[in-house]
């Protein structure tokens, strides 16, 4: 039962992102990665939806380059990895982050790097 969940996560995750050509790829890779993974599947898919719904937002935002940015999610927990221009948009990618229903924690990972002048 377990296994039937993976690709729907997978499908879920990666059609969000806009990543879809790897779902087909990835299918028996996540499908392994789900069998030896502590989460039930239930987890799985709330974390896959975090991290969809968070790199959507980012995405759509103006004032952040989402493409600079990857996020991962486990149990709540969000990293988020990547560059952005400033602190203030540090605090905004973080604060973005921390509005997703069911986020418990967020952890930034993110490099400020200023624009060239």
């Amino acid at each position: 039962m377990k296994l039937w969940f993976a690709p729907v996560a997978l499908a879920l995750s990666m059609s969000l992102s806009g990543c879809a050509a790897v779902v087909l790829g990835s299918a028996g890779v996540a499908a392994y990665e789900v069998q030896k993974d502590e989460r039930s599947a239930g987890t799985v898919l709330d974390d896959a939806s975090i991290t969809a719904t968070i790199k959507t937002r980012l995405l759509k935002d103006k004032g952040v380059n989402g493409l600079d940015i990857n996020v991962d999610t486990f149990d709540g927990g969000v990293t988020l990895y990547g560059y952005v221009d400033s602190l203030k948009v540090r605090e905004r990618v973080t604060a973005l982050a921390w509005s997703v229903k069911g986020v418990d924690k967020v952890i930034s990972k993110l490099v400020v790097i200023p624009p060239a002048e």
